[in-house]
């Protein structure tokens, strides 16, 4: 089993498309990237604490490489525009790859040069070290499946 650390706008939608993909065995919502230790979403809303709203997938590599976890995160996304997606606005909505050790910034490297072409516009997807992880609260967790008429801006691409 492996995990990883994606961002790419409210997690809501996020979690929602990757929970059911062959090879994910879990997924929770979250917080990483900033510095303001033990935050709320109250207080990563405002913009101010540098996390930014993000999944942790736990993943079967046997069933699923991180390569192509990557993939999909391309195409569930648009990581063409900076602290955004759709409308929610701000650092929290970024696009970012959070990568544990060198091989998965190596690999996150060549997969952003991978799926570059599919965009018109230039990729503005951060990699970031993986620091520390804030599980978000427990009405985020899963909470397009518990509110099914919820809000998202996502979907495959």
């Amino acid at each position: 089993m492996k995990t990883a650390y994606l961002a790419g706008g409210c997690f809501w939608g996020v979690e929602e498309l990757l929970r059911n993909v062959a090879g994910v065995i879990v997924t929770n919502v979250g917080y990483t990237g900033g510095s303001t230790p033990n935050p709320t979403y109250n207080d990563v809303k405002t913009g101010s604490t540098g996390h930014a709203e993000a999944i942790r997938v736990e993943f079967d590599e046997t069933r699923l490489s991180y390569a192509d976890l990557l993939r999909l995160f391309f195409k569930l996304h648009d990581p063409t525009t900076r602290n955004r997606q759709g409308n929610d606005i701000g650092t929290q909505y970024r696009s970012a790859i959070f990568f544990q050790d060198e091989k998965e910034r190596s690999e996150a490297e060549e997969i952003i040069k991978e799926v570059s072409g599919y965009w018109k516009k230039p990729l503005l997807t951060s990699l970031e070290p993986f620091e520390k992880w804030y599980f978000a609260e427990d009405y985020h967790q899963e909470y397009l499946l518990k509110n099914p008429g919820g809000y998202t801006c996502h979907y495959w691409r």
